[in-house]
């Protein structure tokens, strides 16, 4: 399941995952994080052994629920853990006919299609089979997708075909000198591929971006946003570079090798980002979570909501929305 036919933006200037839900499902879906016990490529000595330079030691899965429970018991915990924050999140007790899903099991930590095709498929299988949930997004790498764990997805969309499977590839940035020094692991023409096969086969996928990457300019940024558009994902993921202890990031950031971004900084080069996408692209994150236990910087990123108004405002005062910029024209392969 990918964007609606309608399109409401829902008074935001951007096309958000929570305006795509109301448009689909009535009301806001909410993601449960979840760590199946996923291992990554970058980790163990595949692709490399120390992973990513910015990746913690949750697996980019710092908020996840994880644990020996079934798949069931962590979904039902993940949504206790939400309705602290928001209480809609909790099933109507008073309801007499079948609800309406408001869960998205979001396998998160590490690379979830990384490990055994038949133990995998046999979680996701659990999680699409929950009537709580209205899909399942699972994390991963473009260069984690053998015939194996595909052959089971796509099995997996035919049995159940009113819940939704999103992919969601791990990117950062199009450019492979940047790829290098942060040590993703795989050149950019896997992630080319890795896009063009589940567009082939009708898998949605949502591509994570960081923004802020050491030695990156703000064109080098917007020419990944406008290499985005031309693979056409359903949804994108804009993330602020966050500084997190015990990452070989926070050792270059102590040595005074990478600067963060400051908050005016980020508030100009997101938005110029949000403008340069498709207005058909869903846009899934604006800014990200740092753990408060781990964020080393930008300390100013705490206050979520203050980006998140920030963000907003100063698309008013630039006159700009997403699509603003939007230039369909060039192949990726160009860029």
């Amino acid at each position: 399941m990918g964007p609606s036919i309608r399109q409401d933006w829902h008074q935001k200037p951007w096309y958000s995952l929570d305006a795509w839900c109301k448009n689909v499902y009535g009301h806001k879906l909410y993601k449960v994080a979840l760590d199946i016990g996923c291992s990554c490529p970058n980790r163990d000595g595949t692709a490399g052994t120390g992973g990513c330079t910015f990746c913690s030691a949750g697996g980019s899965g710092d908020f996840a629920v994880s644990g020996t429970d079934s798949l069931r018991a962590r979904l039902a915990e993940g949504q206790r853990r939400l309705q602290k924050k928001w209480p809609d999140c909790a099933p109507k007790k008073e309801a007499v006919a079948p609800q309406s899903p408001r869960l998205i099991a979001y396998f998160q930590s590490y690379t979830n299609t990384y490990g055994d095709p038949d133990r995998l498929d046999s979680l996701f299988r659990e999680a699409l089979a929950c009537p709580e949930t209205a899909g399942i997004s699972i994390a991963t790498r473009p260069d984690c997708l053998g015939e194996g764990i595909l052959t089971r997805l796509c099995r997996l969309k035919r049995e159940f075909p009113r819940k939704f499977i999103w992919i969601e590839l791990g990117l950062q940035t199009i450019h492979d000198s940047t790829a290098l020094r942060i040590r993703r692991g795989y050149p950019t023409r896997v992630f080319f591929s890795a896009m063009d096969r589940l567009h082939d086969l009708g898998f949605p996928v949502v591509v994570h971006t960081i923004l802020g990457l050491p030695g990156e300019s703000c064109q080098d940024v917007l020419k990944t946003m406008q290499a985005l558009n031309h693979v056409r994902p359903f949804g994108v993921k804009l993330q602020l570079l966050h500084i997190l202890s015990g990452t070989d990031m926070a050792a270059e950031y102590e040595a005074g090798k990478v600067r963060p971004l400051e908050k005016g900084e980020y508030l100009d080069l997101v938005t110029d980002c949000i403008a340069s996408l498709s207005p058909e692209i869903c846009i899934h994150r604006v800014t990200g979570d740092g753990p408060a236990s781990l964020l080393i910087a930008p300390l100013w990123s705490k206050n979520k909501r203050d980006v998140l108004n920030g963000i907003t405002v100063r698309m008013k005062e630039k006159g700009i929305r997403q699509g603003s910029y939007y230039e369909p024209s060039g192949t990726a392969d160009s860029l």
